[in-house]
């Protein structure tokens, strides 16, 4: 059976400990405080940190397209056939 949603990706969450300078922490407390007042919905430090991550990586074009020249780069297949190092005898 074919659907249109492809299967989902891997959701498993990764922890991630990080320690921050304090004023990058008074600067995430102020969004925080911010995200509540523009939202209505009070929000952790620590759940907002990975979506402000993808936000930032998600916009910035140039790691972007540093990354897709990353993948394409070593995701190429070898040009050459795999070499076969068990000698005629060592059967």
């Amino acid at each position: 059976m074919t659907l249109k949603l492809s299967k989902l990706p891997n959701r498993t969450p990764i922890k991630v400990t990080s320690t921050f300078p304090p004023d990058v922490h008074g600067a995430l407390t102020d969004y925080a405080r911010i995200y509540e007042e523009t939202y209505g919905a009070s929000e952790k430090i620590e759940d907002l940190v990975p979506y402000i991550i993808a936000n930032f990586l998600d916009a910035d074009n140039g790691f972007k397209k540093a990354r897709r020249q990353l993948t394409a780069a070593t995701s190429k297949p070898t040009t050459r056939p795999p070499v076969n190092l068990a000698r005629e005898g060592d059967k």
